[in-house]
Order: C-alpha cells, then structure tokens, then sequence
C-alpha cells in the first residue's frame, strides 16, 4: 500500500522532502509550486523553482497557480483524489478548501519547535535570537497560522557558530527523514496529534532589508548572532569608506573577540571590530559585485587601518 500525496512546496528547502516521499514509494500524483520567476543573468528569464525542477525530473505533474481563489484550480486540487497534501515552504496562505481538499488532510514540514518561531523566517530569527536549538515539526494544518497539531518533532542543537545557510541544509534533511516517517506513520493509521501548548508563542517575521544593516552598538554576542542568522542570505552588512566612497560590505563570518572602543572602531589588523559590549571578528566578508574571501584575502585588497570607523 501507499499514499496518494499533493506535494506543495517550491525551494530547496522542499527537495529532498519530495524525493524522499517518491522513494518511500508513495504515489506524488501532483506537484503545486510557485509559478516560474524572473531570473538568470539580467533578471530576464523565467526560472522554475527547484521543487519544479525536481518534479519534472522524476516524472510527476506541475501545478503552478498564483492562488486559489478560481473555483477551477480548487476542484482541479480535489479531483486528483488524493489521500493527503505534504507542504514544505510553498509560499502561500492554503484557503480551506484545499485544507480539506483531501481524505486526510494538509501536513506541513515546519522549520522549528512549535508554537516558538511560527510563521515565514524561522532558521533566520532562532539564530538572531540567540536560541541554542531549534527543530523539525510535521504539523497537521489547520486555517491559523502554523496553530495546528504537531504529529512529529526532532530537535536540532544550534552551534556557537553555526549560520543560517548551514541550519537550513541540516534541518532540511532532518525534516525529509521526519516526513517520511509521519506518512509511514499515517499510512498505517498511527500518527499522533498533540494541541500546540498556548504558552511560547513568537513569530518569526519575514527578514526586512532594512534590519540586515549591522548595528555594533549593539552587545558583540547579538551582533555576532545577527550576523550568522542573515548569512549566507540575505547577508548583514556594514558600510566602509572604500576610495572616498562609502560601500556595503556583507559579512558572511564572524566570531566573538575581547576588545574596547566606541562602537564601530577597528581594533587590530584582524578585522576585530569594537561593539557596545566587547567585540567580534569579522572572519569571511564579500565586496558588492566581488567573491567572498577570508579576512586576510579581504584585507591584502582592501586594507582596513586600526582606530577606522565603520558603520
């Protein structure tokens, strides 16, 4: 026996979750992904999304509506008679409809320990926030925002220094595993739905441009931890003077350093810069338009002068 499955999801992040139901031997009647986006080189190519790409290679139907408010695309979704939908960052709001467009249900692959980090940047704010671990959920869907029962949970420690480039490649593996058993799980009718406790709510608010600016007068522990969360993606940056002219440096890498200045000030010839409570070290930045290279790479091109500011 097997399920018949609506997969829903659209980057990377959704992949290996896709190949993992095709493997278990699942039957993916249908894929529902973002349409394709402007992209390449000049931003003039239409580009499929990685889930689309995937769904194609291993031979399954795509779907790509913008939503589902035509009564069309809802009945499309319930005439492929599936047992349930698996959604893993597909990128839209799912009306009720499609919640209960099919025999069993929508379950969600959700990057956290629910109901902390609910919503759209959780890998990005448990890192921000200083959190020492996070997880994987399966989650039974329901019309509030990430507010349904949990099926399945696995925790997974954060590291001193771990991004969030790094976070999202383990929590994505760790989540295709935790899916595939959920529907081994739901297959054999003993899947387990536990209420998501009312206490710890925090939402994960989608990353604002205007937040990934680097503010060293903040403690170093919080600058550091802002640094990582954003790396690689969509990248924390400061401004330096560069030929009279101020540019942004992303920074990819950094480590927590002893040090005292004003906020802002370089305190060696290792990139440590003075925050409003020590200092960090600044060990993997990219120039706009340039490759990203170690500090001592960085500094042999771009030589940064102990007591400059930056900010």
């Amino acid at each position: 026996m097997s399920l018949r499955i609506i997969f829903m999801g659209t980057p990377e992040f959704s992949v290996p979750t896709l190949a993992a139901l095709a493997e278990a031997g699942h039957q993916i009647v249908a894929v529902y992904t973002q349409p394709p986006r402007p992209g390449g080189r000049r931003g003039l190519d239409l580009q499929k999304s990685p889930v689309h790409q995937a769904a194609e290679l291993l031979g399954i139907p795509v779907l790509t509506p913008v939503n589902f408010k035509d009564e069309a695309d809802r009945q499309t979704f319930r005439d492929f008679d599936a047992d349930v939908a698996v959604v893993v960052a597909y990128g839209l709001l799912l009306p009720e409809a499609i919640l209960t467009g099919t025999k069993l249900g929508c379950y969600n692959g959700h990057a956290s320990r629910l109901p902390r980090w609910r919503g759209a940047a959780p890998i990005q704010r448990a890192i921000m926030a200083g959190d020492h671990e996070t997880g994987m959920m399966v989650m039974k869907m329901e019309k509030g925002l990430d507010t349904g029962p949990v099926a399945l949970t696995k925790t997974v420690l954060i590291g001193e220094t771990m991004t969030g480039g790094e976070l999202h490649d383990r929590l994505m593996q760790v989540g295709a595993s935790l899916m595939r058993e959920a529907m081994a799980k739901l297959e054999a009718d003993d899947l387990p739905l536990t209420v998501q406790a009312e206490d710890g709510v925090v939402y994960a608010q989608k990353i604002s441009k205007t937040e990934t600016r680097i503010d060293f007068a903040r403690p170093a522990r919080e600058v550091h931890d802002h640094i990582r969360g954003l790396s690689p993606f969509p990248g924390a940056w400061f401004e330096l003077e560069i030929a009279g002219r101020p540019e942004r440096i992303k920074v990819l890498n950094s480590e927590p350093a002893s040090g005292e200045a004003e906020a802002g000030t370089v305190l060696d010839d290792n990139l440590t810069i003075a925050c409003a409570e020590g200092a960090v070290r600044l060990t993997r930045l990219q120039r706009a338009g340039g490759k990203a290279l170690g500090a001592a790479d960085f500094l042999r091109g771009t030589p940064v002068a102990p007591g400059t500011r930056v900010g």
